[in-house]
């Protein structure tokens, strides 16, 4: 995946939450400014 530039879409994401549910980005949000923050977790 290549860097995103000022202005460029958000590419679509499947994710797990931490609490166990897939979350898809960006459709999966609420409002359309929003911070993510990606963790990588416990090894």
């Amino acid at each position: 995946m290549d860097k995103l530039n000022s202005g460029a879409a958000f590419p679509r994401l499947n994710l797990r939450t931490s609490g166990g549910n897939n979350l898809i980005l960006p459709d999966g949000l609420e409002t359309r400014l929003t911070i993510v923050l990606f963790y990588r977790g416990y090894w």
